[in-house]
């Protein structure tokens, strides 16, 4: 149980950290890009504004016109390129990596009829007519494209696309958002194994206490043993010699009581001492269960109910016949004393892929909700008083959880209030 808990908080710990972290690292590149995109922007306004101030820059129908074409300011390139729509070129793709800008001159149709930029030697025509038909696309004043942002400005009666490539801020941003994945991952790795030695260390006195309580009850149940053997034999000795008496009668029932109470310990102490192991081999699961059934119809006869019985032939898993009929025994006797008067009992199997189902169903009063889980504990009971009305220690159906974990399976209770309570154990195979 310890163990359990010891891999449940570690596992909180580390699931915690990695949302932590994971969240500092994305949370760390949102603000990375959006800072970006901020300085893009408010570089396009400056960009703008000093546009405004530029003379008027050629159109196309200038530049297509009878004559000389008007010279253009310094520095642009007047468009020749016939393509229209067309990808970035690998050239370009691998040369446009540092941050620049760029500013083209559109005639009314919103056709190419000149560009700028600083870096006039990372574009070709083709390049510029592309990434303009994909911010006109776009069908804003102001936007971004991929990497790219722009902008739509006019100067001197000139229309202007203003541009700005952010290539190499987004390179950037990849390259810290990679480093500080790794970077918290580690941390991560460091933080959890640190987490994972103090998890153990703060409940290494919970475990000593924990052994020293199954040690408790190993030791104490067999010296227990002794004493409920001299009594059981003296009560028979004092029936034969003074016949049936109804004190003598209390004796020998609370003998037995208490000897299921030390037998039902034992079988606990072993299973937490390991002295107890599943044989897991391969078995008949239907003979095993219809061994233990069919003893129990003459009980279940004489106590006023009715068995039924759903177990089809040759079902096979993996497992341990002899625990699994132990398992089979007490979810009956649980389904026995806890049915209504004339109620139905019903031991169900069936296939599941490599595994089996194991049901038992029981008409009667129910689990309450609130109890479902609680059941499995040691020492539970639904009825907290204690009282004899329904004879039991509260051990049976832990046994029972810890014969299904020993099979790697599980066991589950359901129930309709005031109709029913159905115990199933999954077993694989």
């Amino acid at each position: 149980m310890i163990r359990k808990l010891r891999r449940r908080l570690t596992l909180l710990v580390i699931g915690v950290l990695i949302l932590v972290t994971a969240g500092i690292v994305l949370s760390t590149d949102y603000a990375n890009r959006r800072n970006i995109a901020s300085s893009a922007r408010a570089a396009l306004d400056t960009l703008a504004e000093n546009q405004g101030r530029r003379p008027a820059l050629p159109g196309r129908a200038q530049a297509q016109g009878g004559g000389e074409p008007p010279a253009l300011p310094e520095g642009e390139r007047p468009f020749r390129g016939g393509l229209r729509g067309g990808a970035l070129s690998e050239r370009g793709g691998s040369l446009a990596n540092l941050s620049n800008t760029y500013t083209i001159t559109l005639d009314a149709d919103g056709g190419v009829t000149g560009w700028y930029s600083d870096r006039s030697d990372l574009y070709d025509d083709a390049q510029i007519q592309a990434v303009a038909d994909a911010m006109l696309a776009d069908g804003r004043d102001a936007g971004q494209v991929g990497a790219q942002f722009y902008r739509l400005a006019e100067s001197g009666g000139s229309r202007l696309l203003i541009a700005l490539d952010a290539r190499l801020e987004y390179l950037s941003a990849d390259r810290a958002l990679r480093a500080n994945a790794l970077a918290a991952g580690a941390a991560c790795l460091l933080l959890s194994a640190g987490a994972w030695l103090l998890i153990r260390r703060m409940l290494a006195p919970v475990q000593a206490s924990f052994d020293r309580q199954k040690q408790f009850v190993w030791d104490a149940s067999h010296e227990i043993k002794t004493p409920l053997a001299v009594i059981s034999a003296n009560a028979e000795v004092l029936a034969r010699e003074i016949g049936p008496n109804e004190y003598l009668g209390y004796i020998q029932s609370e003998v037995r009581r208490t000897d299921s109470l030390v037998q039902n310990l034992l079988t606990l102490a072993r299973m937490d001492k390991g002295t107890v192991s599943a044989q897991i081999k391969r078995m008949n699961l239907s003979d095993a269960l219809l061994a233990v059934a069919l003893p129990f119809e003459s009980t279940a006869f004489e106590a006023g109910r009715t068995l039924e019985t759903d177990v089809p032939e040759n079902v096979f898993i993996r497992g341990d016949a002899a625990m699994l009929q132990q398992l089979a025994v007490i979810l009956l006797s649980n389904a026995l004393k806890y049915s209504d008067e004339g109620g139905t009992i019903r031991l169900s199997l069936a296939q599941h892929g490599r595994g089996a189902v194991i049901t038992v169903y029981n008409t009667g009063a129910g689990i309450a909700p609130e109890h479902l889980e609680k059941i499995f504990d040691r020492f539970y009971r639904e009825d907290a008083s204690h009282n004899r009305k329904t004879e039991g220690n509260g051990l049976g159906l832990a046994i029972a959880r810890n014969i299904a974990e020993a099979h790697r399976g599980r066991i589950r209770a359901r129930s309709v209030p005031g109709r029913s309570a159905t115990f199933t154990v999954n077993l694989p195979g």
